[in-house]
């Protein structure tokens, strides 16, 4: 009995049937483990097509408890709250839960560079990705874009890869390592999550930090105060690559103010600089992802005139400050993507100074405090279009600071509403702080809705 009990694969029970959690099943699956997936929801086509195709067992619409509590350990999905009741019942029976993340890190040897931050962590990751891939290098894009990396490991071998990493993908992560580690900034999002409570949310991010060697290397905003203060409480054994506007003593990328050249300090053999206005990303925010973006690939070895001409040739992401149209002298820049307070700050500092913006906020709020951008809206604000089904916090932050407010509860009463609000020479704005899913599926939704909407006054006109 002891040999048969011995002998018994190691089974492994899925929670979510997305992207990573396919991916886990499949990686799983080819390591020889006894697989089971379970989605409470609803599985999108092209994935049951997957699993059926690795004849992977799985349910949909429901969880089979008795088919998950007997397993060995379990792989959530980061969306799934450690709150929920299946959550609860795995705790209570001590099942192991691990990230997707967490099982592909077993089984390579490749390197790993690893992205986070509340802001700029997409636009950052697939600018990294950009410089290696021009580069030549075998390199993979993962974790919350591109494919799932537990499926990369298990089927296509990448030498690098670059992860963006949320905060609940690195809840889960416990032997997993970076060799090069990025968090970008901190500031409030996701609180819900995490009890309304910040050090809760701090503690996730630095999870990053988990198991780096003094071979490895930590990029970090060295003027983030939250970084800063998280910095004197966890020490770590990686080498400091500190960036920021202005150049400190450990500076490692910054901007020389005789010159206004970006300087990368990477390592002997790769520092180099560029002029700022090179850069094919503008904005104080992307000058922050560039920097980080190109020390990654100093540390990577990637030769300096491939990291100048990606930095200068990248076309920048989907629904993060992208220019969609220009009706009536009226330009429609479509934020989707953010989807917190401090990423519209962003958005907001590089608009005009001019009182010229018509801002469209709103969604499912996340414990929001917006007073973060009270003075950039009374700067450069005209007028603020709530979109959302439940408006009333905006409606009573906003009142007052700005000359106009608008209450509206779908994308295209927004659209005309900032139409009607807008003059010649104006932008309309959409980045709306909050999550998507009062009205939408994801913030992609949101965005190809709002330029839809758009384009709709093109052809109208």
């Amino acid at each position: 009995m002891y040999k048969e009990q011995e002998l018994k694969p190691h089974r492994i029970v899925v929670l979510g049937g997305g992207e990573s959690g396919v991916g886990a099943a499949i990686l799983a699956k080819d390591k020889g483990m006894d697989v089971f997936l379970s989605d409470y929801g609803t599985i999108a086509p092209r994935y049951v097509e997957m699993l059926q195709a690795e004849e992977i067992p799985f349910e949909q619409g429901k969880h089979t408890m008795e088919l998950i509590l007997n397993a060995d350990e379990v792989v959530k999905s980061p969306g799934i709250a450690p709150t929920l009741p299946v959550m609860q019942a795995i705790a209570g029976h001590g099942i192991p839960v691990i990230s997707e993340i967490e099982l592909a890190g077993r089984y390579t040897d490749a390197r790993m560079v690893c992205i986070t931050g509340s802001n700029g962590k997409t636009t950052t990751t697939l600018l990294t990705y950009h410089i290696l891939k021009q580069a030549g290098v075998n390199v993979g894009l993962a974790g919350n874009v591109g494919r799932s990396l537990a499926l990369q490991v298990a089927r296509d071998h990448h030498d690098v890869y670059v992860i963006e990493l949320s905060s609940f993908q690195l809840e889960n992560m416990y032997e997993f390592k970076a060799n090069i580690a990025v968090i970008l900034n901190i500031t409030p999002d996701h609180l819900d999550r995490y009890d309304y409570k910040m050090d809760n949310y701090i503690a996730a991010k630095f999870r990053i930090l988990n198991n780096l060697t003094p071979s490895d290397a930590f990029i970090y905003w060295q003027d983030d105060p939250v970084i800063a203060r998280q910095l004197e409480r966890v020490t770590t054994d990686a080498r400091l690559f500190p960036f920021g506007l202005h150049h400190l003593d450990s500076t490692r990328g910054y901007v020389d103010d005789d010159d206004e050249s970006v300087v990368f300090d990477g390592s002997p053999e790769t520092s180099f600089r560029m002029p700022r206005a090179d850069l094919s990303l503008s904005g104080l925010h992307n000058l922050y992802n560039s920097l980080a973006a190109g020390l990654s690939a100093c540390l990577l070895d990637i030769k300096k005139d491939d990291i100048r001409q990606a930095l200068s040739d990248f076309e920048g992401v989907e629904h993060r400050l992208e220019y969609v149209a220009t009706v009536d002298g009226v330009r429609y820049i479509n934020d989707s993507k953010a989807t917190n307070v401090n990423s519209c700050w962003y958005a907001l500092e590089s608009m005009p100074d001019s009182r010229s913006t018509v801002l469209i906020l709103g969604g499912k709020d996340k414990g929001n405090d917006y007073s973060e951008i009270a003075e950039l809206v009374e700067h450069k604000v005209k007028a603020i279009v709530c979109m959302g089904l439940h408006n009333e916090k905006l409606l009573d932050f906003f009142s007052g600071k700005v000359p106009e407010i608008r209450s509206t509860a779908s994308i295209d009463d927004a659209v005309a509403a900032c139409r009607e609000l807008a003059s010649e020479g104006d932008t309309v704005l959409l980045s709306p702080c909050c999550a998507s899913f009062d009205l939408f599926h994801s913030y992609e939704h949101r965005g190809e809705m709002f330029k839809a909407a758009v384009k709709a006054l093109l052809n109208n006109d």
